[in-house]
């Protein structure tokens, strides 16, 4: 296990009066984080982290504002287009050339499902008309790092468990036996898939591409989930990680649509969640790192500094005991111990009880990580988070949805 403290090797001297302007989400923007950072790269790092709408409203306004924006790979074409982020030149990236092949191709293995949407490999690269394709070309739109599969969470101690992969299903959001026990969550470009899937494997409708929904596509199960919010199936929608913890903890629901850091918690505090493995498969989301257009100079130095610190183990290591990935594995296994990388990355059962970022117990001794290894689980996504050409409509509906 390699030693935390060691300065990377990319690291260059402090720079004259830098102070990096990192705009982001908590999800990454942890304290943690930016004083190991700071620590290494030997600059003043500044984290300014807040709501994904927040965030990216800021970020595609005011490119003057940050000089590093952190957020999902559905941000992207909103913020090519609005000019607010530069390209990333491939080579000032020390590691990319080990990068995994998720970002690059789409895959993890030959095998392996593409998924609908906005997949980062079709928007990764800037062409040489200046558009966003998957053609490699030297020049990125952001730097893939950080990224994982979601689902739903569900208590054993009231939902039977199920077999991942083949009884764990999203139609489970919409079973009558939990009646006024569902818990969603309230964001437009993520919520909206977890209802369409749940929809379409209940067999209440079909979806020609789930990806790029048509507005009737969007009337048709906004119906149905208006119908079923104004009979009371659903408890709550959820706005941050915490409250999905509370609605859990409470027992105000006992099945929602739950992000990885929140069954952890849960499994913590010996609240028995499962976080499901869906067989028509995951909705996966991938974390993009951008450079504001308007960094130049010494900010810019700094800003490439960050970036290349980020892919360089430590960053990987600690967002893994979150469950999170990092796009080269190799490099965080040399901050993991053997047992937490056999359980995050292989799929592996956990030989004691295994910390997580905050030092409290996350996984227990005899654990097995559901879904299983990073390869099974990134090969089975149904759907990218996404900001559809529809987009607009579908958030009038989703304030319609949430009004009801």
């Amino acid at each position: 296990m390699a030693s935390s403290s060691a300065l990377p090797l990319f690291a260059i001297s402090k720079k004259p009066k830098v102070k990096l302007r990192v705009l982001g989400t908590h999800v990454t923007l942890q304290e943690e984080i930016r004083k190991k950072a700071q620590e290494d790269l030997g600059f003043e790092i500044e984290f300014e982290p807040g709501g994904s709408s927040y965030v990216l409203q800021k970020a595609a306004t005011r490119p003057d504002s940050f000089d590093i924006y952190e957020q999902w790979s559905d941000s992207i074409n909103i913020l090519w287009q609005a000019n607010a982020i530069q390209a990333i030149e491939s080579e000032r990236i020390t590691n990319y050339s080990k990068v995994n092949s998720l970002s690059k191709t789409g895959k993890v293995t030959s095998s392996a499902k593409l998924g609908k949407g906005d997949a980062p490999y079709k928007i990764i690269n800037v062409q040489k008309n200046g558009a966003l394709g998957s053609e490699f070309s030297g020049k990125l739109s952001f730097l893939p790092y950080v990224h994982n599969v979601d689902a739903f969470g569900y208590n054993t101690s009231v939902v039977p468990k199920g077999i991942p992969y083949q009884t764990e299903s999203w139609a489970w959001l919409l079973d009558e036996k939990w009646h006024g026990k569902v818990g969603m969550v309230n964001a437009p470009t993520i919520g909206i898939f977890d209802m369409a899937l749940a929809a379409e494997a209940k067999g209440l409708m079909k979806f020609k591409d789930i990806g790029a929904m048509t507005k009737l596509e969007i009337d048709q199960l906004f119906r149905i989930m208006v119908d079923y919010k104004e009979k009371g199936h659903f408890a709550g929608v959820w706005n941050s990680v915490p409250e999905s913890i509370d609605f859990m903890r409470s027992k105000r629901v006992v099945i929602e649509s739950m992000f990885s850091p929140a069954v952890s918690t849960l499994n913590g505090q010996n609240i028995p969640v499962v976080y499901s493995a869906p067989k028509e498969g995951y909705r996966a989301w991938h974390g993009v790192m951008c450079m504001s257009s308007k960094t130049t100079g010494y900010q810019k130095d700094a800003a490439y500094d960050f970036m290349n610190w980020w892919l360089s183990g430590w960053a990987g290591a600690f967002i893994a005991r979150q469950g999170y990935y990092i796009s080269i594995p190799e490099l965080a296994q040399e901050y993991l111990s053997k047992n937490e990388y056999e359980y995050y990355y292989k799929g592996g059962v956990a030989k004691t009880n295994l910390p997580g970022t905050d030092g409290k117990i996350a996984v227990k001794e005899g654990a097995s990580r559901s879904g299983g290894s990073y390869e099974r689980r990134l090969s089975n996504i149904a759907v990218w988070n996404t900001v559809m050409d529809t987009y607009e409509y579908s958030l009038l509906r989703w304030y319609d949805f949430l009004s009801s």
